[in-house]
C-alpha cells in the first residue's frame, strides 16, 4: 500500500531495494550483538542462494506489478502464497499433508482467481488499461508464487535448522543487489527525497524487511507453514479497505466476487486441519455403539 501511494517519487523496485539493503544492515548488526555469524559452510549456502534469488524474484514483480495494478490487488493476488505453499508442501513433508476441508479451501482459492481474471468486465476503462491491470495482476499472482516457492526451500532443506537472522540475510543481501541492478537496468531510478518517501523507506526497512520478516522466518521453522498462513489472511482484506480509501482506488465487483473465494480458500487451507480433527471428532463420536 505505502509502494504504491509513494511510487509517484520513488520507483517501488528502487524503494524494496534500498529498504532490504537497510534491512540487511539491521539484522548484521542484530547478529553481531548476539555474536552469531554467517556459516556458508554449514550446508545452507546453496539453499540460501535459491531463497535469495526467489525473494528477490517476488519483489521484483511485486514492483513490476504494481506500475499496473492496484495496490488492493497486488494484495490478494500476493497473498494467494499460503495456497501455492501448502500445495508444494503436501508432497514434501508428511507432517503437511493436506485434509478435505483443505482440499476445499484450495478449490475455492483457485476457482476465485479464474472468476477475478475471465470474469472481468471493462467498465468505464479502455480495453489497454484493462488489459494493463490483468498483466499487473498475473505478475501479483506470480509473486505469490514466488513466495510459496521460498517457503517449501526454507521448510524441506538445511535453512530449517538455520538461525532466522542468517535465513533472512541471505534473502536481504541478495534482494538489495539483484533489485537495485534491476532498476539501473530498467530505468526505474528516480528518487525524489519527500518527507513522505522517508517515512515510507524508514517504515519499510524498520518494521516489514526487518522485523516482520525475521519473526516470519523464525516461526517457519518451527511450526507448520499452513497454520501460519492463516495470520496472513488479514492482510488482502486490509489492503482492499486501505486502497479504497487512502488510494481512492475502485473497487469493481467482479474482482471483489472473485477475491471473496480466494480469501475463504485462504482460511480453509490455513485452518482446514483444525476443522478436519472437529470433524473426525464429531465422526468418532457419533459412530460409537
Amino acid at each position: 500500500m505505502v509502494l504504491k501511494a509513494t511510487a509517484h517519487d520513488i520507483a517501488p523496485i528502487l524503494q524494496i531495494g534500498l529498504r532490504s539493503g537497510v534491512a540487511a544492515l539491521l539484522v548484521w548488526m542484530t547478529m553481531a550483538l548476539r555474536g552469531e555469524r554467517m556459516r556458508i559452510t554449514d550446508g545452507t549456502l546453496g539453499p540460501g542462494l535459491v531463497v535469495g534469488g526467489l525473494f528477490a524474484l517476488e519483489f521484483l514483480l511485486v514492483g513490476e506489478g504494481l506500475r499496473h495494478t492496484n495496490a488492493s490487488h497486488m494484495a490478494v493476488f500476493l497473498y494467494t502464497a499460503p495456497i501455492f505453499a501448502a500445495l508444494g508442501l503436501h508432497w514434501k513433508l508428511p507432517s503437511e499433508r493436506l485434509g478435505a476441508v483443505q482440499w476445499l479451501g484450495i478449490a475455492l482459492a483457485f476457482g476465485g482467481i479464474a472468476m477475478t481474471f475471465l470474469g472481468r468486465s471493462q467498465g468505464t476503462g479502455s480495453s489497454k488499461d484493462m488489459a494493463d491491470m490483468l498483466w499487473g495482476d498475473f505478475l501479483g499472482l506470480l509473486a505469490g508464487v514466488a513466495w510459496a516457492a521460498t517457503t517449501l526451500v526454507v521448510r524441506t532443506t538445511t535453512l530449517a535448522r538455520a538461525p532466522a537472522t542468517q535465513t533472512l540475510m541471505y534473502q536481504l543481501v541478495a534482494a538489495a543487489v539483484l533489485l537495485l541492478m534491476a532498476s539501473l537496468v530498467t530505468g526505474q531510478t528516480h528518487f525524489n527525497p519527500t518527507p513522505q518517501v522517508w517515512l515510507s523507506l524508514a517504515f519499510h526497512s524498520l518494521v516489514v524487511s526487518f522485523a516482520s520478516f525475521l519473526a516470519w522466518f523464525w516461526l517457519l521453522t518451527r511450526y507448520q507453514a499452513s497454520r501460519l498462513g492463516v495470520f496472513s489472511f488479514m492482510t488482502p482484506m486490509f489492503g482492499i479497505v486501505f486502497g479504497a480509501w487512502l488510494l481512492n482506488e475502485p473497487i469493481e465487483p467482479n474482482f471483489l466476487i472473485g477475491a471473496i473465494p480466494v480469501l475463504l480458500g485462504i482460511v480453509l487451507v490455513s485452518g482446514g486441519r483444525w476443522l478436519d480433527n472437529v470433524v473426525c471428532a464429531f465422526q468418532r463420536l457419533y459412530s460409537r455403539p
